[in-house]
Order: C-alpha cells, then sequence, then structure tokens
C-alpha cells in the first residue's frame, strides 16, 4: 500500500494569484495551450468562465496535482 505525500497547500503556487488564468496554469504545469485547455474542457481541474475567459481556483490546481499518481 502506497502512501501519498501531502503537499504543504500554502507553499504550492505561492507566487501565484488565488484565481489563475489559462497562462498561469500553463507557467504552473509547464504545459502548452492545448494541454492547458484539454484539462479544462475535460474538467479535469475544475475551473469556471467568465465569457470567454477560463479563471482556475488556485486550490483546484493544488488538488489536481495532489492527485496525480
Amino acid at each position: 500500500m502506497s502512501k501519498k505525500k501531502m503537499v504543504n497547500k500554502t507553499l504550492l503556487f505561492k507566487g501565484y494569484p488565488d484565481v489563475l488564468t489559462v497562462k498561469d496554469l500553463q507557467q504552473a504545469l509547464g504545459i502548452g495551450k492545448a494541454t492547458a485547455y484539454s484539462l479544462l474542457e475535460n474538467n479535469c481541474i475544475p475551473s469556471f468562465r467568465i465569457g470567454r475567459v477560463y479563471k482556475i481556483p488556485k486550490t483546484a490546481l493544488i488538488g489536481y496535482v495532489q492527485n496525480i499518481d
């Protein structure tokens, strides 16, 4: 049985705002635009939209990173 290492939520992504943009998401995960939009459109990372602009709560990103196997 493997133990998941819990990440200190207050330190993870400390330099990022509480609500991220797609560009912030790309930078935080080191991924491209297509991958970022794919993660959002497939609801792998919970987000919401204001008009055509995606907004990603930092807590959603932290949850996603903590659940990666």
